[in-house]
């Protein structure tokens, strides 16, 4: 692929052979492609059996050993080799490399919703004045007509009412794709809604072997919930009186863009003999065979809710391989930042050709009543609709576990930790750490408890989840659990008792950061701002999957329609939904200035004009939401963005340390710019002196004559400036070059100062009404 210097490292580490075949891996053959000499795409797959038929003894075992084609996303193929046939491959003209795989696997990571962020009717403004204008945005955008948004994912459930096509215009003439009905009783059928859908096992088959039927199906379709979860919260058509288990959060459930088409790519799969709420697994080369696909297809949007619990380099991550080489299509893709905060550095999907999103809470609360037996009442949160009618005894886990539970987890409720004797018929206190929320709940019923709470540890901090537990429960933040353990230890006889959850709209403040919420600093490059931007990703309602109940759990006889989730999963495809809304408003758009448009828009205050907070109550920071929390309807108008080409990305990964010696492909330039220099919307820098200088261009997208002024405010004790500080545009499309120039008043000082190493300021580009705020991050280690 012409131009492509990731063609020889950014590839997939892939999975082994069971043992039994342990003399043969798998391995990634990659060609050289020089220009002019680039095949038909029907030549290219019989080319590689060619390859591989010349180190096979015949040609079905050539056939058999192919994994995967890869036409799009890179050029070249996945197959299972012995040592020495891998060898002979890597000698051949015109191969460049052979590499062996190493196993590596990637994990899955709203009514009312919209609504906060006034993307439904332009009610925005009851809730947010900042988020208003809905309306307007979805009537321009034709509610996503013509776009095509494709999911990774599970799969999807394709009965539910939220994928009825109902209302949809004709599928749109440059889909490429096609839909597999799949191995299954109930065959998948697409319509003008779900337009293609596919699925992909061959890594995930090497990895585990054969797929158990009874846990997932050789189709398309989702058993999990979590895909069609996602694919209705992005694109979900209008379905009226939509509510979770027991009712909770009814109103219309729909996705951002509800006209906008869906292509499903399941790449995620039960994981063999555990129960479903431990996730899907998702095998990063059937993840690139999907991206592949995708690619060729002719989808616009790519939303990955799926990413790796630690950092990943470029080199080593399938996504950010995808990623890169589809925004040659000009695709924009869209991934959840992951769930392992609030640790910081634990970012997934880090390239700065992806849109990274981190999860917020909503202005909705489902708070269960829990009243102690000294009259005290605490506001937890559950989507449980059972309660208690009366007082029962309180007893805390780590008193009533079974002989031998050692001593570190005895509060967990891990299975069959707890005793029959000491637990019937009492409520438990249990702690979150180890183990499964709703896990937890049915640990204390097995043991014969009647509910149950649902403490957070320091580490989770003050958020907490509504969840569909099996029995009566609330989860309470970290103070409150302190509080009723004291109560416990304290009192002679404790009990407590747990009322039916309510719902409460309006709450405030709102958005705050989910504790779970991954953060940076991006520790692949510290020079890259990461996550880019927030969106809601606690408790919100889409729909289910028929397969799953809403716990997730096997003894669980539940089945939903619609139901609660949290996860950056559930924050990706509000940002998807948005960035599909804005190609379909402006179609000629770069995926980057797409990006670009959604993070110099968003807002760091809450609904109550203070800067946005996480959990504890703490003022949250660029590391924890990006550029804030998304605007869709401001998005659409943002004036000026940051533009970036593929060939700016190239020299980024030549900055970053990524080249290619090899004469076939464009060689790195001899001075190469620092990575910071990458023309981002967000700025992310070190300061080893006094002074540092960076450079950026923007673009005006807005009214063809406007004038823009500087003004920043940079972190005590430094200096921010621009130059020039007024920008004069005549045209759209007219670019402008500027540098920000960082200055400290003293580096030692700042370093004392500033005890975690990092300094936040911002800059702003103003005109008469429009914002192009971008957050700056000083790193003084």
């Amino acid at each position: 692929m012409k131009n492509n210097i990731l063609l020889l490292v950014l590839f997939l580490f892939l999975v082994p052979l069971p043992a039994s075949c342990v003399e043969k891996q798998v391995y990634i053959v990659h060609f050289r492609e020089h220009e002019g000499t680039k095949l038909p795409l029907h030549e290219i797959e019989e080319t590689h059996y060619s390859y591989l038929s010349s180190v096979k003894e015949t040609e079905e075992e050539a056939r058999a050993s192919l994994l995967y084609s890869y036409k799009h996303s890179i050029n070249g193929f996945s197959a299972v080799l012995t040592p020495d046939e891998a060898s002979k491959l890597s000698e051949m003209e015109d191969v460049a490399l052979v590499y062996k795989s190493e196993p590596r696997k990637y994990s899955t990571q709203t009514t009312r919703s919209w609504e906060f962020v006034g993307l439904e009717e332009g009610e925005g403004s009851n809730f947010n004045p900042h988020f208003a204008m809905g309306k307007d945005l979805l009537v321009k955008a034709g509610y996503g007509k013509d776009v095509i948004v494709g999911l990774l994912d599970s799969g999807v459930w394709p009965e539910s009412k939220s994928f009825s096509d109902e209302n949809m215009g004709p599928i749109p003439k440059s889909w490429k794709g096609i839909c597999q009905s799949g191995v299954d009783a109930n065959p998948f059928r697409c319509n003008k809604k779900i337009i293609g859908a596919r699925y992909y096992l061959k890594g995930y088959e090497h990895f585990y072997g054969a797929l158990n039927a009874t846990e997932d199906c050789r189709s398309p379709r989702d058993l999990d919930g979590h895909g069609t979860h996602t694919a209705s919260t992005v694109a979900g058509n209008r379905v009226h009186g939509a509510a979770a288990y027991g009712g909770f959060g009814r109103g219309t459930a729909t996705g951002g863009a509800p006209l906008a088409h869906l292509a499903i790519y399941k790449a995620c799969w039960a994981i063999p003999n555990q129960e479903k709420i431990n996730g899907n697994t998702c095998v990063d080369v059937d993840m690139l065979a999907a991206i592949d696909d995708a690619i060729a297809d002719g989808v616009h949007v790519l939303s990955i809710s799926i990413g790796l619990s630690e950092p990943t380099p470029y080199t080593k991550d399938g996504i950010a391989v995808g990623a890169y080489n589809a925004i040659k299509k000009n695709i924009v893709v869209v991934c959840a930042a992951g769930n392992q905060g609030p640790d910081p550095s634990k970012l997934s999907n880090t390239a700065p050709w992806i849109l990274t999103v981190g999860a917020s809470t909503l202005d909705r609360k489902f708070f269960g009543s829990l009243v102690l037996g000294n009259g005290k009442e605490i506001k937890g949160e559950t989507a449980t609709p059972s309660s208690l009618d009366k007082m029962y005894p309180l007893v805390y886990a780590s008193d009533v576990v079974q002989p031998g539970v050692a001593a570190n987890v005895s509060s967990q409720c891990l299975p069959s930790s707890l005793s029959p004797v000491k637990v019937k018929g009492k409520i438990v206190l249990c702690m979150r750490g180890a183990g499964l929320r709703i896990g937890k709940g049915l640990e204390v019923k097995r043991a014969g408890g009647v509910g149950f709470i649902l403490g957070n540890s320091p580490e989770n901090g003050e958020g907490t989840s509504a969840d569909a537990h099996v029995l009566p429960a609330s989860a309470v933040g970290s103070k409150d659990a302190i509080e009723i353990l004291k109560y416990i230890k304290s009192s002679r006889n404790p009990k407590a008792t747990i009322g039916r959850p309510t719902t409460v709209l309006g709450y405030k403040p709102a958005p705050e950061m989910a504790s779970f919420s991954s953060r940076g600093p991006n520790v692949i490059d510290t020079n890259i701002l990461k996550p880019d931007i927030i969106a809601p990703g606690v408790n919100v309602l889409a729909a289910w999957s028929g397969g799953s109940p809403p716990s997730k759990l096997s003894v669980d006889p539940r089945r939903v329609e619609y139901n609660l989730l949290s996860g950056t999963s559930m924050a990706c495809p509000h940002v998807a939904a948005a960035a599909a809304l804005l190609r379909a408003i402006h179609p000629g758009w770069s995926s980057a200035a797409i990006r670009s448009a959604l993070m110099t828009s968003a807002w760091m205050r809450n609904n109550m004009g203070q800067t946005i907070k996480d959990a504890n109550g703490t003022e949250a920071d660029p590391f924890q939401f990006g550029s804030g929390h998304f605007r869709p309807a401001k998005a659409a108008d943002p004036g000026l963005v940051y533009d970036a080409s593929r060939k700016d990305y190239d020299l980024y990964l030549c900055s970053y340390g990524i080249s290619d010696p090899d004469p076939g492909f464009i060689k790195c330039p001899k001075t190469l710019p620092p990575t910071y220099n990458l023309n981002y919307p967000s700025v992310a820098i070190p300061l080893p002196n006094d002074t540092i200088t960076i450079n950026r261009t923007v673009t005006n997208v807005g009214p063809g004559k406007n004038v823009y002024f500087f003004t920043s405010k940079p972190p005590t004790g430094f200096s921010v400036e621009a130059s020039p500080s007024v920008l004069f545009f005549d045209s759209v499309g007219q670019k402008r070059s500027f540098t920000i120039t960082v200055r400290a008043r003293d580096v030692q000082e700042a370093k004392q100062t500033y005890k975690g190493g990092y300094a936040f300021g911002w800059y702003t580009w103003t005109d008469s009404h429009r914002y192009v705020r971008s957050p700056i991050v000083i790193s003084l280690a």
